[in-house]
């Protein structure tokens, strides 16, 4: 068997980015050449290694199976080439997901510090709901990711990362704002405006209220916190967010946060990475640079 790196490297990318297409923009190789590099593989092995659904390409279960390993052989290859070129550690490509409050508020920060030691790193940040880099991660397409709400996948290792706390905040024109203090029962004939489901926002927001206001009116769904923001200032409703991404409106006094002693909104945001994904240098170092930037 004559399995190459290339062909490796090219497994890998289709998989992660989904399309020859992708994956050949990605690898800086033509079309033609990244498809190649992918038929010679399956035919060393004699067995397909994705399924085709059109123009798009997904893994079968022998493709899951070989990801692992083709992404460690060729991450180990690479670290033995920038050892014998005496490249710095770190340097690489990285893959990050991010819910889309750390994504918007936390991630430029880390990544913009990351690059400042590695200038020669490349590095793409996707931004989603906790869902979808949940599995952006189990399905390698990810090297890590940092969520808000929950993941119990099996196969994804969770580490703590920082702590956050959510408010509920309305429109300085509210009349919750107005009121010298406020009960859970005032929240009951409120107008909800909410982060979907499969946010992690929402996940720890319906924990929190879970019993406590049972008449809950959800009048719009948004996937945007600046959406939220924007319909709550319009005095469309009150919502609940992050602290982090308020600081402008509450500066202008445009938006105030209402006091709910009575709900839990604390909650932990996490980093993931999957237990069978090589850990290379350059994730070891970002992991870890993120924890620095922002303990």
């Amino acid at each position: 068997m004559r399995i190459t790196l290339r062909q490796l490297d090219v497994f890998s990318a289709v998989a992660r980015e989904g399309s020859v297409t992708q994956a050949a923009k990605w690898l800086n190789l033509t079309q033609s050449a990244t498809s190649m590099a992918l038929a010679d593989l399956e035919a060393q092995l004699n067995a397909k290694v994705f399924d085709r659904l059109g123009r798009r390409l997904q893994l079968n279960d022998l493709g899951h199976r070989l990801l692992p390993l083709a992404q460690e052989t060729v991450a180990r290859a690479q670290e033995i080439e920038d050892i014998a070129s005496g490249n710095r550690p770190g340097q690489g490509r990285l893959r990050i997901g991010a819910s889309l409050t750390i994504g918007n508020y936390l991630m430029p920060q880390c990544i913009g510090n990351y690059l400042q030691a590695y200038p020669e790193s490349e590095i793409a940040l996707e931004v989603g709901n906790t869902r979808h880099v949940i599995e952006s991660v189990r399905q390698f397409s990810c090297d890590v990711g940092f969520i808000e709400g929950f993941c119990h996948e099996p196969d994804i290792e969770v580490l703590p990362w920082l702590e956050d706390e959510l408010v509920i905040f309305a429109s300085a024109k509210h009349p919750l704002a107005r009121k010298p203090s406020l009960h859970a029962a005032d929240f009951n004939d409120a107008q909800w405006i909410l982060r979907e489901a499969g946010s992690g926002t929402r996940e720890v927001f319906d924990n929190a209220v879970a019993g406590k206001l049972p008449t809950l009116k959800v009048r719009l769904e948004l996937s945007h916190t600046e959406a939220i923001r924007g319909a709550v200032e319009a005095g469309i409703g009150i919502a609940c967010a992050s602290r982090l991404t308020l600081k402008e409106g509450l500066s202008a006094g445009t938006l105030v946060v209402l006091p709910t002693p009575f709900l839990n909104l604390k909650r932990s945001l996490f980093m993931l990475r999957h237990r069978n994904k090589y850990a290379t240098r350059s994730l070891t170092d970002f992991m870890a640079m993120c924890q620095q930037t922002l303990s």
